[in-house]
């Protein structure tokens, strides 16, 4: 599962992975134009990102990272709507990784600085599934579940991936201080 997190229009995507062939599940965005109560945003959020959690059973969730503008309530509001996606993730009990928007960006398109229309070009030559959106905050949560798909493919032959602190902790029981 990947997000897009935003306070306005945010971003969801679901891929299948079967060996190194992905497979686009779902794909789509949560319009919040017309809402104006921040509490009615985030509820929004999190109600029907449990509803489609439940439907696809992601067995992990990965979101972007927020990107730092100089607008601190514009910063604000973002940083609520991650809370709203990483508090639903958890209660599914899901592993949840943050990406930088460059990172994404490089795994997609192997380039860090690529725009969203080069990210959303060039997705459909790495997933198979059907890629047309009106919005690019579509395609942006599909980078983010594809560059997380990498990394756990390129994890998974190497060291062990955790759930959070407590799963570490749990399961290096000499690592305790």
């Amino acid at each position: 599962m990947g997000v897009d997190p935003g306070s306005i229009l945010l971003g969801y995507a679901f891929l299948k992975a079967t060996g190194q062939k992905v497979e686009l599940l779902s794909m789509g965005v949560l319009d919040m134009r017309k809402m104006e109560s921040q509490s009615q945003k985030m509820s929004f959020i999190y109600s029907e990102l449990d509803r489609l959690i439940q439907y696809y059973e992601p067995s992990t969730g990965a979101l972007e990272d927020p990107f730092y503008g100089k607008n601190a309530q514009s910063m604000l509001k973002l940083g609520r709507a991650q809370g709203a996606v990483m508090a639903v993730m958890g209660n599914h009990g899901l592993s949840v990784a943050e990406y930088s928007p460059r990172s994404i960006k490089k795994a997609v398109t192997g380039k860090g600085a690529a725009s969203k229309e080069q990210v959303a070009a060039m997705l459909p030559h790495l997933v198979k599934g059907d890629f047309h959106h009106d919005f690019l905050d579509a395609t942006d949560a599909v980078g983010v579940a594809y560059c997380h798909y990498l990394q756990g493919s390129s994890a998974s032959k190497g060291g062990k991936r955790y759930k959070g602190w407590g799963d570490f902790l749990n399961n290096n029981p000499k690592r305790k201080g």
